[in-house]
């Protein structure tokens, strides 16, 4: 087992300067380079509540998806002891942990690394990963800023490495067959769309068990040590330095510093789907964003919104309007509204044709619309202007993990990739930004930059 100690600063250094020169050289003199029949070596760093989930439901596949998960990574002694048994029991007997993920990254025999930290650490350690030659899977959202998200897609076309960003929406047939609807014409101009995440509770969203042994003063063995400075990244401006907080390392979800809140953590998996249908597979940048909401009811230690609500505009001319809460469960379903059509998401992708449009939708969906009923006596007759439905199948897909895998192993398209992924982050971090300076927000695509309108 690692301790964090095996990297002193100066050999850290000494490392991250080796790989910067290492980063020149291209990526696949790095890499082992993994065929359809090879296995997959694998390192999980981060193993959180979600980390350690996605740890164990790669353990549960690794005979079917010939991979093996052979490190795990940690700041919190006892999530990585706890990992660290459960890939062994996974078929990894010489499984490995440490708390310094450059280890992982060190490692010429690990082919692709999942990322499942705090949000401020994604892009760092993701870039890193690409440059020692690893494809990576990074948990949604891709980034804690815009600056991070753009360096980030330079650096998967730099290197030409994998990166599967998280929202496993992306991977749902009904978004891929909406794409194909869309582009077909069925529904002719999209015009706007919504979307919602909410939830309800009685202790508070985020609020989750904090052990009360952990923390940075005890020996680094002990179960609850935590490497605080790590954690924090401040020797990288990735957050400030403050003393141990406990209800940062545990609910970081609740501080802007670390996320952006609801935005980042829930409607990201509802923006990037939405795009992935409308837009298409590279997404598309905003033009412009406006938001709303407050601490209403959780009036705790955090200073994210309960409520949040956020619009954006496409240059392509149509609007996405968002809504997250977190102290009322009822939200509004995902719909796509088009000029001749309504779609909606259904066990089949369901359209409904507007009246004014009816000739134009009977036309664009001549092979699918449900447009005739029986008249008393039997006879075909059509359906009144308005009333008209065409229903689309929806193609099977692999699942989220699986399509990252099969994009290293066989170039298969994946579903989120870092262009749609930064897409996505733009304009939900222009939300946040729109609600915590109280501004509308728009986007300067020449420069690439957020600006306050």
């Amino acid at each position: 087992m690692s301790r964090r100690s095996a990297f002193s600063r100066r050999r850290f250094m000494q490392g991250a300067a080796a790989f910067g020169a290492a980063s020149m050289l291209p990526a696949w003199s790095w890499a082992k380079l993994s065929g359809a029949g090879e296995r997959l070596r694998i390192g999980a760093i981060g193993t959180g509540g979600m980390g350690s989930g996605h740890v164990r439901s790669l353990v549960d596949r690794h005979e079917r998806d010939n991979l093996l998960v052979t490190h795990v990574c940690d700041v919190y002694r006892r999530r990585l002891d706890q990992n660290i048994e459960v890939i062994r029991a996974g078929g990894a007997p010489e499984g490995k942990g440490t708390m310094e993920y450059r280890e992982v990254l060190d490692d010429k025999d690990v082919d692709a690394v999942l990322i499942a930290t705090p949000d401020h650490w994604h892009t760092k350690i993701a870039i890193e990963a690409m440059e020692a030659g690893k494809d990576v899977y990074c948990e949604k959202p891709l980034s804690l800023t815009i600056e991070q998200a753009i360096q980030c897609r330079n650096a998967v076309k730099r290197t030409g490495r994998k990166l599967q960003v998280g929202p496993q929406g992306t991977s749902d047939g009904r978004f891929w067959a909406a794409r194909e609807a869309i582009a077909a014409g069925r529904m002719g101009r999209i015009t706007w769309s919504q979307a919602a995440y909410c939830r309800n509770s009685r202790g508070g969203q985020f609020n989750w068990t904090i052990d009360p042994d952990a923390g940075p003063a005890q020996d680094e063995s002990a179960a609850g040590y935590v490497w605080w400075d790590r954690w924090l990244g401040h020797e990288w401006g990735l957050a400030e330095k403050i003393p141990w907080n406990a209800d940062h390392f545990f609910r970081f979800r609740k501080y802007f510093a670390y996320n952006g809140g609801v935005a980042t953590d829930l409607l990201y998996h509802r923006l990037a789907p939405l795009l992935l249908a409308i837009s298409g597979h590279g997404g598309e940048y905003p033009s412009r964003v406006v938001a709303s909401g407050g601490r209403y009811l959780e009036k705790d230690e955090r200073d994210i919104p309960d409520t949040f609500f956020m619009m954006v505009d496409y240059p392509s001319e149509h609007t996405v309007v968002l809504a997250s809460v977190m102290t009322n469960d009822t939200g509004v379903e995902d719909v796509i509204r088009g000029q001749f059509a309504t779609m909606t998401f259904e066990n089949q992708l369901v359209l409904r044709e507007q009246q004014p449009w009816a000739k134009e939708f009977r036309s664009a969906n001549a092979d699918q619309a449900e447009r005739f009923v029986q008249d008393v006596n039997g006879q075909r007759k059509d359906l009144d202007h308005g009333q008209a439905i065409a229903r689309l199948e929806i193609p099977g897909r692999r699942d989220h993990m699986g399509n990252f895998l099969d994009a290293i192993r066989d170039g298969a398209r994946l579903a989120c990739d870092v262009d749609l992924g930064t897409s996505t982050m733009v304009a939900i971090k222009m939300g946040v930004e729109a609600y915590r300076q109280n501004k509308v927000m728009t986007w300067d695509a020449k420069k690439e930059q957020m600006v306050p309108a």
